[in-house]
């Protein structure tokens, strides 16, 4: 009877430990070069892809390949993983394109998000490849560019928009017409001739401005895509169900 309850008394601490143990391991993904993968999915998302007849239903774990058109239904949220290790999700109601993911030697990548309605939550990984690196989520109006840190952008249906900067700095600059095409085609980056910095407490014109937003920043774009300069915010008058799952969910990466 002794033996049995020292053997109890050895094995729920080494339970406990296991369980906590595995609660705190990150999220491992076992990823495939040029596409992404889903790691968290609730409610209905659907994608319609290249070579396809139709849309799919998505489930956990499915890759996504770019040219793939994705959208997520009421009370829906979707995380996908990138080549890269980058985490991104996107809130219910969301429409956007994955346009590109590679990522290849020395850790250079290649990676476009289209955004056409929604929301998307950024979680970039830092590279260490520098020039060459491409790492854009954008809109009709926009497109935002890094190299590692969190960040997230809001797409209303008359195309106006937000960006807002949780971590790092995120270069945001308006999109002409002809960047339109460039931005939402697959294949490698080209290199784009930047627009001038305007300054002054007025809205720019397209095709006029770019801006770094900082840490705690937000950026917005209206319709006719002009910009207004970015301003600081604050974590409560922020926070909100979506950003709360997000910052919980990026625990999960050791982030």
């Amino acid at each position: 009877m002794k033996k049995g309850i020292k053997i109890i008394a050895l094995t729920v601490p080494l339970l406990l430990w296991y369980a906590v143990s595995q609660a705190q391991q990150p999220v491992t993904v076992k990823m495939t070069k040029g596409q992404a993968q889903i790691t968290s999915l609730k409610g209905k998302v659907s994608a319609v892809c290249p070579g396809r007849k139709g849309a799919v239903d998505l489930a956990r774990y499915d890759f996504i390949k770019p040219g793939c058109e994705v959208s997520t239904g009421a009370d829906s949220r979707l995380e996908m993983v990138l080549p890269d290790r980058s985490v991104v999700r996107f809130a219910e109601k969301t429409k956007f394109k994955l346009v590109q993911a590679d990522s290849g030697a020395g850790g250079r990548r290649a990676v476009g998000i289209s955004m056409t309605l929604g929301k998307i939550w950024s979680n970039v990984r830092k590279s260490l490849a520098g020039r060459g690196d491409k790492f854009e989520i954008s809109c009709q109006n926009a497109v935002a560019g890094v190299r590692g840190t969190v960040y997230r952008m809001d797409v209303e249906v008359d195309q106006s928009a937000v960006v807002k900067v949780y971590d790092g700095e995120v270069s945001v600059a308006g999109v002409s017409q002809k960047q339109q095409s460039a931005v939402t085609a697959v294949g490698p980056p080209k290199p784009v001739s930047g627009p001038s910095v305007i300054e002054g407490p007025k809205p720019v014109s397209m095709e006029q401005w770019v801006y770094i937003v900082k840490s705690m920043q937000q950026i917005q774009i209206t319709a006719d895509g002009r910009a207004l300069e970015p301003k600081d915010f604050t974590e409560a008058e922020d926070m909100d169900d979506w950003v709360k799952w997000n910052k919980q969910r990026d625990k999960k990466y050791g982030e």
